[in-house]
């Protein structure tokens, strides 16, 4: 008898195990499928990507709740007053309650991401560092997303069981997307490079271009910095992307600091409006491969004003890892590029 229920044990164990891989599987295909949506929305509007994922696992029990089959609603989001979309009714904290609906999931992940962006009582998360998790987590339960009080714990315990923070530190550009081919391409499309010290031939120390990792960028209009933004593949023509989105072709290589051209000679940034005086951040971190052209289209700050903060004239480059000034005029002159670093670099995306 004792023998026979320790075999029973034993089997609830094992059955228990699997049950758990089961899950596992289950929440890391949910995963991969929303990755990358999850940080499109990151660089559109600045909701992290591992809240993004975390609240989507949880909030639809990974693409797999009643709510999420009847409505593609990924994020428990209900009706509120200002909705005008179609809904559905769902037993939540009461019965038969007012949903959002969504002709397709990515929509409602996109909704997710307005609705914190747009909403005032979530204002004061986007004060946060992007990186600290914790304090989303926490703000979110604070402002009254969910009524769960361990809804901070179980948002926490997904990103760091499932590494989601990857995702956040992918769509700043500081960690590179392990699925997306690495070539080179214009520094401005991210704030993250290969560190990696290039290699030495035949001990001439001939330098080699610094590849840059792109961030999935959205294929719409996004905002940087509170400013239009369309990211346009190499080969466009600048006519057909200012009649596209009916801007002046003059205005738009002046939106850029750019000289006239027939068509993008690499994958990069186009602005359909004017840059900002200032910029988002307080700093930029001059990273391997930028140019100053790239740092004003990363950080969507008109060149004039970043050569004004930093003391700097057209053709001087700031060496790497100086901080570059982006609101107001910086105490000193950062140090400058060798001459001879500074050439290569130019040529590395030219």
């Amino acid at each position: 008898m004792a023998k026979r229920g320790f075999i029973f044990f034993s089997f609830l164990l094992v059955l228990t195990g699997h049950v758990c891989a089961q899950k596992k599987e289950v929440v890391q295909d949910y995963i991969n499928t929303w990755r990358e949506t999850a940080i499109a929305e990151m660089i559109r509007t600045g909701v992290p990507a591992a809240i993004t994922l975390a609240q989507g696992i949880h909030e639809s029990g990974a693409g797999l709740s009643q709510l999420v089959q009847e409505s593609k609603n990924h994020f428990g989001i209900k009706c509120k007053s200002n909705w005008t979309g179609e809904t559905v009714k769902h037993d939540d904290d009461a019965k038969q309650e007012c949903f959002r609906k969504y002709p397709s999931a990515a929509e409602s992940f996109r909704d997710h991401s307005d609705f914190l962006k747009a909403g005032q009582r979530y204002a004061f998360l986007f004060t946060y560092n992007p990186e600290d998790y914790k304090a989303w987590a926490k703000g979110l339960k604070q402002a009254g997303y969910a009524t769960n009080p361990k809804y901070p714990e179980v948002l926490i315990k997904l990103i760091e069981d499932y590494n989601l923070q990857e995702y956040t530190l992918i769509a700043l550009g500081k960690s590179p997307d392990p699925q997306t081919e690495q070539k080179p391409v214009f520094a401005s499309q991210t704030d993250a490079a290969d560190n990696t010290v290039p290699p030495v031939e035949d001990n001439s120390y001939k330098e080699k271009p610094i590849p840059v990792v792109t961030p999935a960028y959205p294929d719409y209009v996004f905002k940087i910095n509170e400013t239009k933004v369309v990211f346009v593949k190499k080969g466009v023509s600048y006519l057909s992307i200012a009649q596209q989105y009916s801007v002046d072709l003059g205005n738009l290589f002046k939106f850029n600091d750019m000289e006239p051209a027939e068509a993008t000679a690499y994958d990069q940034l186009v602005y359909l409006q004017p840059k900002r005086k200032t910029g988002d951040h307080d700093h930029h971190e001059v990273k391997p491969g930028e140019s100053l052209l790239d740092i004003a289209q990363t950080e969507a700050i008109r060149m004039e004003s970043l050569l004004e903060y930093n003391w700097l004239k057209p053709g001087q480059m700031p060496a790497v890892g100086e901080k570059l000034s982006l609101k107001k005029k910086s105490d000193n002159m950062p140090k400058l590029a060798l001459k001879d670093n500074y050439s290569i670099m130019n040529n590395t995306h030219r």
